[in-house]
């Protein structure tokens, strides 16, 4: 067994890390954490370390490198002000399951819970820290660092993956000691699923005409054994924000939210798979009516969280990671003979119907279609809270797992542009476009800074109406006509990009976009394409994406 060696608590956190595969720190320094910041600057050549011009910029990007690509994405900002700044994104990875992990500081070990008011003391930093993540410690002493280190990235990436996050004080993070060797730390296979809870799903299965399955954020790593599952069904799969691109839409089966609706009159089985099942209990249907138009349809939930199976009953609740709870249903499905009575062309004729309607949201639709015909299947769209992002969760076809990013159900307005730096960084030789407004860009904007400074090519398509969209329709629509907080007065956006160095042009049209895209695309460098759309011009999404509430902007 090596023996312990000495050196400071911050060289252990960035060697833990490091041993356990991380390769990029998003960070903001300060006092706090400055030994943090030296201890990876000497290991600059196994972990780069990556700025921002705000903490909620390093904690987006850590976001978005965690959500498109299932790995790790870690950040450092400082204590208190710090930490807070950087929450927005921890309650995002939250409800989204994307690993992440923040490292920060705390004020000096003889301060620390005194109330004192030293520099950024935070009441109950660790408190406020366990409410937002799987996992919060404060680490004691720089002995704990390796076990410490190994528990928040098994909690933050095993099981339901989320944020975890660890504090260390001030002087005790730069202190010298005898440290044992880090851990690495491997998350735990997955518990094989209930024989006899496959068993009951299988019965469900076999007395069903017309499953359908959902897919949600915990089902991205399981695409394959969804597909066989799928494939044995005949059945359609949809997906919402986190679950799309599981079973692609370019496929037969895979299909998108409003032909999921077409078709829901006949389904009798839902099959929910790492999801919540928004659709159908949350979007479809006011709550009155929930019950009576649920009456006769079964529901399986194969989830690998066992409170979900609290949160929502279900007939066949199977607990066991995605792949292998539909591993073991497959299985099970051959021992006893299925023979599945498919209808394809009912599929088919609801995915061409739906493309139909889509059309009729303009002109949203129209700049989709081109986004989509410039991307590769593997080209990865990160949407925003704005008029073409919601239009995008059921009129952007996604082709592949983990190609569409979503800030889930939190609706994170402005989480989108620093989000998209980071699935870059994450995914450099693939093309990534962030769609956002004007609105929600100008939370993110001084990333402009960040994305020249480390060379981050991201093609950032603003799409300006200037204002807040929904805002404004609502306010117009339900209100009277009394404005307020709605219109905003916005730079010039070319000019401004291109003060930062970033390449930038302005478009009027889908037609005009389709060769500024393309030419953006090829750059090889940071981008920005100004689309300007008349204000109040934009016709609204929420027929499709809140039926039960028209178009009634949904909460």
């Amino acid at each position: 067994m090596p023996m312990p060696a000495k050196m400071r608590a911050a060289d252990a956190i960035i060697d833990s890390l490091i041993v356990n595969g991380v390769d990029t720190l998003f960070g903001l320094p300060g006092a706090q954490t400055y030994s943090l910041f030296d201890a990876a600057q000497q290991r600059a050549s196994a972990i780069r370390t990556i700025g921002s011009r705000h903490e909620q910029g390093i904690a987006y990007m850590a976001f978005g490198y965690a959500r498109s690509s299932g790995k790790l994405g870690v950040f450092c900002p400082v204590p208190g002000p710090g930490v807070l700044n950087t929450t927005a994104a921890m309650c995002t990875a939250l409800g989204s399951c994307a690993p992440m992990l923040c490292l920060t500081g705390e004020v000096p070990t003889q301060f620390k819970g005194r109330g004192r008011g030293h520099l950024h003391e935070l009441p109950d930093q660790l408190g406020i820290l366990e409410r937002l993540t799987r996992y919060a410690a404060h680490i004691e002493s720089p002995a704990e660092v390796p076990h410490r280190m190994k528990e928040a990235i098994i909690a933050a990436v095993g099981g339901r993956p989320g944020p975890a996050a660890l504090s260390m004080c001030w002087d005790t993070l730069g202190q010298e000691s005898e440290i044992g060797p880090m851990l690495y730390a491997a998350v735990p296979a997955p518990a094989p699923a209930d024989p006899d809870q496959v068993s009951e799903c299988v019965k469900l299965i076999l007395g069903a005409r017309r499953p359908m399955i959902f897919t949600g954020s915990g089902a991205q790593h399981a695409a394959p054994e969804i597909t066989a599952l799928a494939e044995r069904l005949g059945a359609p799969v949809v997906g919402f924000r986190g679950g799309r691109g599981v079973v692609g839409e370019d496929q037969q089966l895979g299909i998108n939210m409003v032909a999921a609706r077409r078709l829901w009159p006949e389904i009798d089985l839902m099959i929910g798979i790492g999801s919540r099942l928004e659709l159908p209990f949350m979007r479809w249907y006011s709550p009155i009516s929930l019950v009576r138009r649920l009456q006769g349809r079964k529901l399986i939930r194969i989830d690998v969280d066992p409170t979900e199976m609290d949160r929502l009953d279900a007939d066949g609740p199977l607990v066991a990671d995605s792949a292998e709870g539909v591993k073991a249903l497959l299985a099970a499905l051959d021992a006893v003979g299925f023979t599945p009575r498919p209808d394809r062309a009912a599929i088919a004729e609801a995915k061409g119907r739906a493309a139909v309607e889509a059309r009729e949201i303009q002109p949203q639709v129209d700049y989709l279609e081109v986004i989509r015909e410039v991307l590769p299947p593997d080209g990865i769209f990160v949407e925003e809270v704005s008029q073409v992002g919601f239009t995008s969760c059921f009129a952007y076809p996604v082709y592949r797992p983990r190609s569409y990013v979503s800030c889930g159900f939190q609706g994170t307005l402005g989480f989108g542009f620093p989000t998209a730096l980071g699935v870059k960084v994450a995914h450099p030789d693939k093309p990534v476009v962030s769609v956002t407004g004007d609105g929600g860009f100008m939370f993110g904007m001084p990333e402009l800074a960040t994305a020249v400074q480390y060379g981050i090519s991201l093609v950032t398509l603003l799409f300006d109406n200037g204002g807040y969209g929904n805002v404004r329709r609502d306010q117009m629509n339900h209100f009277g006509g009394r404005l307020i907080g709605a219109d905003l007065i916005n730079p010039n956006f070319v000019k401004l990009a291109e003060s930062f160095g970033v390449d930038a042009v302005a478009v009027d049209s889908p037609a005009e976009l389709r060769p500024a895209l393309e030419r953006a695309l090829g750059l090889g460098a940071p981008a920005l394409i100004h689309v300007r759309v008349p204000r109040g011009s934009e016709s609204s999404p929420w027929k499709f994406l809140y039926p039960a509430m028209g178009n009634i902007h949904g909460p």
